[in-house]
């Protein structure tokens, strides 16, 4: 696979979420069931367990299959994941109260990727956050704050 920086080796922890496994991930982060809120054929989304300061209960839109970036991933799965970010993009509107929405896709070390599973992140945006601003700050989130937005996002999708 053309730029791949996955290592021999890589354990994909996305691949066990978009085949719902709870599991414990990397540092002791658990992603259970509960933080998914997409689910079907070609897709998995779920609340990410980092969040930054300003914008809590962002969601991870990932291809049920493992590809590892925007270089490989089979342009057939563009809708399905477009199609999931603009449904998430919606109902964070309705649960979450956001003044707009953002999504990034990051694509190698030098463009910001540390996972090897093509991954869009759907983040609720206010009016002053300065997300771009604060990538620093980013942290864990605590499991009961994500399970409750993904019954949130559940609802809102609804």
């Amino acid at each position: 696979m053309p730029f791949s920086h996955a290592p021999d080796d890589y354990f994909c922890n996305f691949c066990r979420i978009a085949r719902l496994e709870a599991f414990p991930g990397l540092d002791g982060i658990h992603t259970t069931n509960e933080h998914v809120v997409l689910h079907d054929d070609d897709i998995t989304a779920f609340v990410a367990s980092h969040w930054w300061p300003n914008n809590p209960g962002h969601v991870l839109v990932i291809p049920n299959e493992h590809w590892e970036n925007v270089y490989d991933i089979p342009p057939r799965l563009g809708e399905p994941i477009l199609r999931a970010t603009q449904r998430l993009a919606l109902a964070m509107k309705s649960a979450y109260r956001c003044d707009g929405i953002s999504t990034r896709q990051h694509n190698e070390p030098a463009g910001n990727q540390d996972m090897w599973h093509f991954h869009q992140h759907v983040f609720p945006r206010f009016e002053g956050d300065d997300l771009y601003l604060r990538h620093h700050e980013r942290a864990l989130a605590p499991d009961a704050d994500r399970t409750t937005a993904a019954e949130q996002l559940r609802a809102a999708l609804a």
